[in-house]
């Protein structure tokens, strides 16, 4: 949590004012600003586009995956509510007996998953048409422009907080549920020194503000000119830190209950086998001092504190139970909101109600986030390619249905390995990138004292000079540390990922395989390499017309963009805008910005005012 909030106060607000200042004033999509700052890295842009697209790719498999969840909550008792029995041998099946009734619904029936990456599977043809149910949702709602009523805002917007508040009501009264608050507050200063916790908490803050993926400057750029961007991103940034709070808080007293579940479970096992061990040795002096006839009244403390002192003389069979381990097993993995959260809810009164509640909470955000990172995607193009803005239906078909086509990757039964390789490093890796060449774009290229003067004229007042440090110098070599810590971790360790094990049925760490490695590399390069391509695209065209004159007709075009303080140019240039620009005044926001879409309602115009 400290980590977050260092991240995010000297990273994520400053970078957030950044990128809405930049949209609000060049008035363009992600492309068209970058371009407009300098054509050198023009590229900057194209390489916001990809990481939407990969993002797009593997969100919309989560989204599936709740939908799928959704049909199934309407039943009672839920399908993952206890484990299920085999008809062969009468018995409850082994991989569930091992595992938990939710972790075998959610890997053996929702995934069908293979033990590795190297096994592919066939298709899951639930999940494939849970797919392209998820698409179509969102190419119907893209095509019809997001258009949204205040209302229908309002709702999107509160019901989220409803339920994470009912949620956090009800899991404080689960025993275990203090633990996980104390695990989630108590601090843990040797993290700070592992990368791969730094990697993580700098990927939230990106998410959770939208940072590199083109989305926030497409919104800002349809703000009025004169709006007030600076109180919207510490507004925006303040109410996102208190979503993490909340959410957070959530998720630690979910995984504090099903972590305390599962030690006392396993002091109730390991009772089991000494009791077996009785008749040799009751009489030693290691035996427990608790009551052995009823595990039930055996605390996890007082179990560990015998294990503590005698438990390297009992043998292999009898093993620790710590609470604290399966808090880290809970947290990592893509299962948290599919196999914690629905333990929990099988013990709710009236549970297919509270499941039905949750998944369509999860529906309403994944939606929203979807919609978001489309429009990071389709916006840019269309504002520099007028041949793809004047058949914005097909871009948006063809977009959905290629993103659907390469989904089918996912929706094999090793699916879930590679929506956690593109979650890894097909985002987190090229958005540093991403974010870098903006910094160093804005402060270095383009210059921090001039942004602040379009900034001024924006405003009518001079932002804080701090901000000239944090992009010049805090941001950049933060950025660019964390960027170089990331690939030496990578290189020296190699990439890992979480195996599910149906045999053992437990979870695994393995290494990927080397097709899969150079998969990773590829995609990494493949969205960092449109910035040296713009690069030498722009040079290039430099050297072959360089008396086009192209800078100065730039330099126009900004100052009638920024520095117009005529309302009746303003106007005039509106009309012109209105009859070109068809692009919807109400959008939608990646998960976390939901607010910001809300506040953006509440201040716009009648009129579109972007020129």
């Amino acid at each position: 949590m400290l980590l977050y909030v260092f991240l995010l106060l000297v990273v994520g607000v400053p970078l957030f004012f950044m990128e809405l200042a930049a949209g609000q004033s060049i008035r363009q999509g992600s492309i068209g600003v970058w371009k407009h700052i300098s054509p050198k890295l023009s590229g900057i842009g194209y390489s916001s586009c990809l990481v939407c697209f990969y993002v797009a790719l593997y969100y919309n498999v989560i989204i599936a995956w709740s939908l799928f969840y959704m049909g199934n909550s309407f039943q009672y008792p839920l399908p993952w509510n206890q484990c299920p029995v085999d008809v062969a041998t009468n018995e409850t099946v082994r991989e569930c007996a091992r595992s938990s009734a939710t972790s075998y619904f959610w890997f053996r029936k929702a995934l069908n998953i293979t033990n590795s990456i190297e096994e592919s599977g066939e298709m899951n043809p639930v999940m494939t048409g849970c797919l392209l149910a998820a698409w179509t949702i969102v190419a119907l709602a893209m095509i019809k422009g997001i258009k949204s009523s205040a209302r229908v805002m309002y709702f999107s917007s509160v019901f989220p907080y409803v339920v994470l508040v009912i949620f956090l009501i009800r899991g404080l009264t689960l025993d275990g549920a203090m633990d996980g608050i104390t695990y989630m507050f108590y601090p843990k200063l040797e993290i700070w020194g592992n990368v791969q916790v730094w990697r993580q908490a700098a990927t939230q803050v990106f998410f959770a503000l939208g940072l590199g993926y083109g989305s926030v400057i497409a919104y800002s750029s349809y703000n009025p000119v004169h709006n007030n961007c600076h109180r919207d991103a510490l507004l925006v940034s303040g109410i996102n830190f208190m979503t993490s709070v909340l959410a957070s808080l959530v998720v630690f007293v979910i995984l504090g209950f099903r972590a305390k579940n599962i030690a006392l479970r396993c002091v109730a096992e390991n009772l089991g086998v000494l009791n077996l061990m009785s008749t040799r040795g009751s009489d030693q002096h290691w035996w427990p001092w608790f009551n052995m006839s009823d595990p039930g009244s055996v605390s996890v403390p007082e179990y560990r504190e015998w294990y503590g002192h005698y438990g390297s003389m009992v043998g292999a069979n009898i093993t620790d139970c710590s609470l604290e381990e399966e808090m880290n097993k809970g947290v990592e993995g893509t299962g948290l909101a599919f196999i914690a959260f629905t333990e929990v809810m099988a013990l709710f009164p009236g549970s297919p109600f509270w499941s039905t509640l949750f998944f369509l909470m999860l529906l309403n955000l994944g939606l929203s986030t979807m919609f978001g990172t489309m429009q990071g995607i389709l916006t840019p193009l269309m504002d520099n390619f007028s041949i793809l803005g004047r058949h914005r239906t097909i871009l948006t078909v063809s977009s959905c249905a290629l993103g659907f086509l390469i989904g089918l990757l996912f929706t094999q039964r090793s699916g879930n390995y590679f929506v956690t390789m593109f979650d890894d490093y097909s985002a987190t890796l090229p958005l540093i990138i991403v974010v870098i060449f903006e910094t160093f774009a804005v402060s270095w290229v383009y210059g921090t004292d001039r942004f602040l003067d379009d900034i001024e004229d924006m405003l009518k007042w001079r932002p804080p000079v701090l901000y000239k440090y944090l992009w010049k110098y805090v941001c950049l070599l933060a950025m660019t540390g964390l960027l170089a810590a990331s690939f030496l971790r990578i290189v020296f360790k190699g990439p890992t990922y979480t195996s599910w094990n149906q045999i053992t049925a437990s979870e695994k760490t393995l290494a990927y395989p080397g097709w899969a490695l150079a998969m990773i590399v590829l995609l990494i390069v493949l969205a960092s390499l449109p910035v040296p391509i713009g690069y030498l695209h722009s040079m290039l065209t430099s050297r072959s017309s360089p008396s086009s004159g192209e800078e100065s007709d730039q330099q126009i075009h900004r100052e009638l963009y920024t520095k117009c303080n005529s309302s009746e140019l303003l106007d005039s240039q509106q009309v012109a805008s209105e009859e070109n620009d068809s692009r919807p005044r109400t959008i939608f926001l990646p998960m976390a910005n939901e607010n910001y879409r809300l506040l953006s309602q509440l201040e716009e115009d009648e009129q579109d005012t972007r020129v």
